[in-house]
């Protein structure tokens, strides 16, 4: 089943990005809640999951970004795009990025970005299934100085 997350999947989307991110510091729990509902609350933020018999197996994230360029039409993000291993090579990933992509269509967005690891090809086969063009535009990323 692909569906939009609820308050009631953190902790399996948690399981999921601890996949994809195994060095992210973990998050104290009440913390992780009290964020969780922010995030299920904004209405520019879509947690998508494909659920298997209960489990959550597979994951991203849409968020839809307000713009007076383009006649005013947001565009879209999607990122943390991941697939637990044990649920691999079912399609999962398409379907969840499919669902991202038709509801941001839905949302008037012009367009959508996702960035992906510059060696992660066939991640980059995945994302050109679903449409995605390399080459038409060039992303670009920064990030803050590390504390010492």
């Amino acid at each position: 089943m692909i569906r939009v997350a609820n308050v009631d999947d953190l902790k399996g989307v948690l399981s999921l990005y601890k996949e994809l991110r195994p060095h992210d510091p973990k998050l104290e729990l009440n913390f992780a809640k009290e964020k969780w509902i922010e995030i299920i609350n904004d209405p520019a933020t879509v947690i998508i999951v494909a659920q298997i018999n209960g489990e959550l197996a597979s994951t991203c994230a849409l968020g839809i970004n307000k713009s007076i360029a383009n006649g005013a039409r947001p565009f879209g993000i999607i990122e943390h795009v991941i697939t637990s291993n044990r649920f691999r090579r079912q399609g999962l990933s398409r379907q969840v990025l499919e669902f991202a992509i038709s509801t941001a269509w839905q949302s008037n967005c012009y367009k959508i970005m996702l960035l992906s690891g510059e060696k992660l090809t066939g991640a980059h086969a995945l994302y050109e299934s679903v449409g995605f063009k390399g080459g038409i535009e060039k992303g670009f990323v920064i990030k803050p100085p590390v504390k010492q």
